[in-house]
């Protein structure tokens, strides 16, 4: 190794790479770090910590709304967008703070610029430095997808969300996944008239069909608009502000502001990776194995540049392991991508773990499906109608819990346990045997018949 400047050359500073980066050099590797942008990368900086917080924001709608049923008297409440955005903002800042002192406490040289591989073990920064590096891995994470249409470029991403000057009166988002779900019901509760425009004829397709269809419900309950099978024709800037937008199935209209949130693209491009031979998929994804290796054998990838699955725990995952396997006194190991818990921060929030029926259905062809669909405890005393569902999927030949799915109030909290007992390949009657917590919606999870 004394023939390199570093063991290892991290390209990217996002949760993946931090995670691969601290770890490496715990194990006594020389490690550099590279990131163009801040440390933390989408998570924390513009992806789901920053838009958890809004998330958070949000609900305050409703809990305002609520609370008057269980004896509290508000008064003229007011929301304040610039407030929240900045403090939001500033924990942002925070977490970056904390991310790159990780980095340093562990003795990683931290390079803030773009870094590019130019020749065998070697990489280039921006600011001409060169250096050299046994081991080069590649978590430059993803990026917003943006459509071809005229003016596509008037509308915003996700990833500017976070740092609007004023909330719009209107919006169409753009996508049928789980960010433009998830904005969707952001802006709806702090007053925005939102549409949802899909090229397709679902939303947050891979998730079970009675869940999202129950989040659909309610969705328009709220007020939500939805267009399926629907694409942009234009958008065109309107000279007294917003914009004129003319969707293939009605009139032009007028709103504040556009947002897609149409999926992410691998962040390969211009990175030198074709300079060495690394081989790419068609969406331009890092092709790697299964300990995460390129083809070119000092070469790794993690994370969302890989597309394998675009989660930043499994991004962490992922440099984890592969820092235990290259620098760790230890048999290399790899990455299970099986069974993994996800949730869809919603209003109300969706969690998944494991097959849908569906998918079931498929593979095993005999299934045993049990629901509780009921109404929260204190849905009924706020005078709200919304109802939560939950959902158990199971093997019809042995009982074992092949997914679980939930829409309901803090839904994600309760999964994470759930997920443990459907990784452990648990049975029905493991969850009939488990004494219920009352009063809880949990309960629900072991009275589901």
């Amino acid at each position: 190794m004394a023939d390199y400047d570093y063991d290892l050359f991290t390209i990217g500073a996002g949760s993946g790479g931090v995670r691969a980066s601290r770890v490496s050099a715990a194990h006594g590797a020389k490690v550099a770090i590279a990131e163009e942008f801040r440390v933390g990368g989408t998570c924390v900086i513009r992806g789901c910590v920053p838009k958890k917080m809004l998330v958070y924001g949000a609900h305050f709608a409703e809990d305002l709304e609520d609370c008057q049923k269980f004896g509290w008297e508000i008064g003229d409440a007011k929301f304040d967008w610039i407030k929240l955005r900045d403090n939001v903002l500033a924990d942002v800042d925070r977490l970056e703070g904390a991310y790159t002192d990780t980095l340093e406490s562990h003795e990683v040289d931290i390079f803030k610029e773009r870094a590019r591989i130019t020749g065998d073990h070697e990489i280039t920064l921006e600011s001409g430095k060169t250096v050299t590096a046994k081991h080069i891995l590649i978590a430059t994470g993803a990026h917003p997808r943006m459509p071809e249409c005229q003016g596509a470029d008037l509308a915003i991403s996700s990833n500017d969300a976070f740092h609007l000057d004023e909330l719009p009166k209107k919006i169409i988002i753009a996508g049928g996944g789980y960010i433009a779900n998830e904005f969707a019901g952001i802006f709806n509760e702090f007053g925005t008239k939102v549409t949802i425009v899909n090229r397709g004829d679902q939303i947050l397709r891979g998730y079970d069909e009675s869940v999202r269809d129950r989040l659909l419900q309610i969705s328009m309950t709220k007020g939500i608009q939805f267009r399926f099978n629907t694409v942009f024709e234009y958008i065109k800037e309107c000279p007294d502000g917003g914009y004129f937008v003319k969707l293939s199935d009605c009139e032009e209209e007028h709103v504040d502001l556009v947002m897609f949130a149409v999926g992410r693209v691998p962040n390969t491009k211009d990175l030198g990776l074709d300079s060495v031979g690394v081989e790419l998929g068609d969406n331009g994804e890092v092709k790697v194995d299964e300990f995460s290796k390129t083809n070119v054998d000092y070469i790794y990838a993690v994370g969302d540049v890989t597309d394998r699955v675009q989660l930043t725990p499994i991004a962490i995952r992922e440099g984890q392991a592969f820092a235990d396997s290259v620098f760790g006194d230890r048999e290399p190991y790899a990455v299970d991508h099986g069974c993994i818990p996800s949730a869809v921060f919603s209003h109300p929030p969706i969690a998944s773990v494991g097959m849908t029926e569906g998918e079931a259905k498929n593979t095993l062809g005999g299934v045993k499906v049990y629901q509780s669909d009921f109404r929260p405890m204190k849905n009924v005393l706020a005078g709200r109608n919304e109802r939560s569902l939950f959902k158990m999927v199971c093997d019809a030949a042995d009982d074992r819990i092949v997914g679980i799915h939930m829409i309901a109030p803090e839904a994600p909290e309760m999964m994470q346990a759930a997920a443990i007992a459907v990784k452990a390949g648990l049975t029905k009657a493991d969850f009939d045997a488990t004494t219920a917590i009352h009063p809880t919606m949990a309960e629900e999870l072991v009275l589901m018949r």
